[in-house]
């Protein structure tokens, strides 16, 4: 079987070539902001982003038919379980109206299908964003106007919870995990035979990361809002791209925060101490939720590359249950095996309800 992937981000778009569970190439194509801004939406890029990808398969010499499938990323959808989802007509029609909000991701299911049409294969997109298995009791904030929404690294954490289950010899059913994905925004989620039953939202909960702020002081939070120094958008635009390690350190590069650790930064050493400090509170939360039974501790994400955030994490939560380390995110790979796995008749495809 044979499988192109495609996973579009705000100024590029990943392209590879699956054969099997062997990666032919992978591929990233920059976009110049000046083209990208020439567009009045995001969804409105497709036909330009299918331009370059038909291009680029013809320099590598690849003719599109020869695709047994086209899977993309998942895009902000409303809830849904985890799976990997046909993306049909009426699924490309909700992916253009965006009803989660504009983002690139919304592009992986739309180009594969305008793909996946025109050579008559079956397209698929794998564990989008808003993945949500969360109980009811984890919806509930203190507010009934604010319930708690799933919304995290499902992709990643997904494919690298299989993948510890393969190595043990056990099935991702069968284990309770803790998975915490470490990177530009971080999730922490207890996997209960296979459902992420619970998981803080990525975006403004949890952990600080190396541009979200995380969940913050409330009555503070409110005090700032309407303090006349800030608007919405600006208030939304530091808890979410410029919160975290960027807001302390001035930097999202948590390889330059650790550099400037081990050059004597007492204020970079307590920051980063900080964000494990999080980490492991908010892993120890979830580890209540699985009432103490857990099987393993699974670190991954791009900061799970640090030897010293994964120990100093380690060091304070070693006493729940062993901690592996699955460093960086595949998720080229994790779309390529959600296709494969419907493709080899091992799952059977899920459809959207709206």
């Amino acid at each position: 079987m044979k499988v192109l992937v495609i996973n579009p981000g705000s100024t590029s778009t990943k392209v590879a070539a699956y054969e099997n569970e062997t990666c032919l190439w992978k591929q990233g194509i920059d976009h110049p902001a000046s083209e990208i801004n020439a567009f009045a939406c995001v969804g409105d890029q497709y036909k330009y982003r299918i331009a370059i990808i038909l291009k680029m398969l013809e320099e590598k010499g690849m003719r599109l038919e020869c695709f047994d499938g086209i899977v993309g990323r998942g895009g902000l959808l409303n809830p849904l379980g985890g799976g990997t989802y046909l993306v049909d007509e009426d699924l490309v029609r909700i992916l253009h109206n965006a009803p989660g909000g504009e983002h690139a991701s919304n592009l992986g299911g739309i180009i594969a299908y305008h793909l996946g049409r025109s050579i008559n294969v079956p397209v698929y997109i794998v564990d989008p964003v808003s993945v949500d298995e969360m109980e009811p009791v984890a919806r509930l904030s203190g507010l009934p106007e604010l319930s708690r929404l799933s919304q995290s690294h499902a992709l990643n954490m997904k494919a690298v919870a299989r993948k510890v289950a393969r190595e043990i010899g056990k099935n991702y059913q069968d284990l309770n995990l803790i998975i915490a994905h470490l990177g530009g925004g971080i999730s922490v989620a207890p996997h209960c035979k296979g459902k992420m039953i619970d998981v803080n939202n990525a975006n403004n909960e949890g952990p600080y990361s190396l541009e979200r702020s995380g969940t913050l002081p409330v009555y503070q939070l409110v005090k700032l809002c309407y303090s006349g120094k800030y608007s919405e958008q600006e208030v939304l635009t530091k808890i979410h791209k410029e919160g975290g390690i960027f807001a302390y350190l001035g930097t999202k590069d948590g390889r330059v925060a650790e550099k400037r650790m081990n050059a004597g930064d007492l204020r970079a050493k307590l920051v980063l101490e900080g964000l494990c400090y999080q980490v492991a509170k908010e892993i120890g939360a979830m580890a209540t939720v699985l009432e103490g039974d857990v099987d393993h501790i699974v670190l991954t994400g791009g900061l799970a590359h640090s030897e010293y955030i994964t120990r100093e994490i380690t060091r304070r939560i070693s006493f729940i249950s062993s901690v592996l380390v699955v460093p960086g995110e595949e998720e080229m790979e994790a779309l390529a095996l959600g296709a494969l796995r419907v493709l080899n008749g091992e799952e059977k495809a899920l459809t959207y309800d709206t």
